[in-house]
């Protein structure tokens, strides 16, 4: 009997342990950061035929997520933009690798041909 309240001390003191450690690991976690590119379109049928896919592309390569991107945009408050995309990214820094890359910088040049672009990061909160 007393081997079995060993066994029972035992493992509840390893899930404890092992919950002190996750909860440590959640603590030092960074936050995301979204994305906000707020897009107007001079040529809307040439912007998704020719910029659209290598954006997209490139973001999702070099681990970008989006959240949410189109052109049916509700104005609260203010002008609303054309079109308009949120990102999630791992990290600025992560993203800030992306846009000195050369897929992005080959995009973006097919991109201001047919667009002007408007972006901000924000750091999402603590979960």
């Amino acid at each position: 009997m007393k081997s079995n309240y060993k066994v029972a001390v035992a493992m509840l003191a390893g899930v404890a342990l092992g919950a002190l450690v996750v909860q440590g690991l959640h603590a030092q976690a960074k936050p995301p950061i979204y994305v906000v590119t707020e897009i107007d379109v001079s040529n809307i049928d040439a912007y998704l035929k020719e910029y659209v896919p290598l954006a997209q592309a490139a973001i999702k390569a070099a681990g970008g997520r989006f959240l949410a991107v189109g052109q049916n945009i509700t104005s609260i408050e203010g002008t609303a933009p054309q079109r308009a995309s949120v990102q999630q990214w791992e990290s600025l820094e992560r993203y800030n690798a992306y846009r000195k890359s050369a897929a992005f910088a080959d995009a973006r040049k097919i991109g201001e041909q047919y667009a002007k672009f408007r972006t901000f990061a924000i750091e999402g909160m603590p979960q």
